[in-house]
């Protein structure tokens, strides 16, 4: 089946305020890691003190945000935004790096482990077991955008948008539901079973999210302004390598 795109990604306007699919899509996915991390708490699954969970999910929305703008501007497109500095903070265009938002949360986590002295592996854990949602949301909200296409596919399904020249892989989709969901359900799973008492739940993410990362960017437009990188590998699979291995390492390593 081919579907003609022509998703509006404003879901609604608010006398001349626009309220784009995006943010929402980041919102919701905050506010079901505020729950979400106090039920993996109240269970036992994560062993951290509740109290500190509001003060680690607010400053992992902003990390989050910082680091995956950043990452963009500095990993997909530091000319075009050396040029428009201005550019940078308008979020609502899209423009986020996935990458970028994990270098962003690893310096939070270290920081905020040294001064609430709370364990670096529980904090990490949390923030797995939580990101996956915030993560389908995103590739879905990609998706009524337009942005991040797949490549052109002869199959007998795929995407039409206005804008491009063939019909093309809906990756977003993809990604939504195995770098999301699916690995959304491998934790979920694991925070049922004794195993997640003897590795830990950021290195199977870790290992899950690139592993489908560099797999799908086969299926995904690379960026115009950066291409592939190195032969036919993309900044995106370039950016999951040492993503794997630090996973490789953690569960290699348990709960050490």
């Amino acid at each position: 089946m081919i579907y003609e795109h022509n998703l509006n990604p404003v879901a609604f306007s608010f006398f001349n305020l626009k309220i784009y699919w995006y943010s929402l899509a980041y919102i919701f996915g905050f506010l079901f890691s505020f729950w979400y991390s106090k039920y993996l708490v109240k269970n036992k699954v994560i062993m951290l003190d509740i109290k500190i969970v509001d003060d680690l999910i607010t400053l992992a929305i902003i990390a989050v945000i910082l680091g995956g703008r950043f990452g963009y501007v500095i990993f997909y497109n530091l000319s075009y935004y050396l040029e428009n500095p201005f550019e940078i903070i308008k979020l609502w265009k899209g423009g986020m790096s996935f990458h970028g938002a994990i270098i962003g949360l690893i310096i939070l986590l270290v920081t905020f482990s040294v001064r609430k002295k709370q364990s670096f592996n529980e904090l990490a854990n949390l923030i797995a077991y939580c990101s996956p949602v915030g993560i389908f949301l995103g590739r879905i909200a990609n998706f009524i955008n337009g942005e991040l296409i797949g490549r052109p596919t002869n199959e007998q399904w795929g995407v039409l948008y206005n804008f491009a020249d063939s019909v093309r892989h809906p990756s977003q989709i993809y990604e939504a539901v195995l770098e999301g969901l699916l690995i959304f359900i491998v934790l979920f799973i694991l925070s049922k079973n004794k195993i997640n008492k003897t590795i830990n739940a950021f290195a199977v993410f870790l290992i899950l999210y690139s592993l489908f990362r560099f797999f799908l960017e086969y299926f995904r437009e690379p960026d115009a302004q950066v291409g592939f990188v190195i032969s036919t590998l993309s900044m995106g699979q370039i950016l999951s390598i040492p993503m794997f291995l630090v996973g490789i390492t953690f569960l290699k390593n348990g709960k050490k």
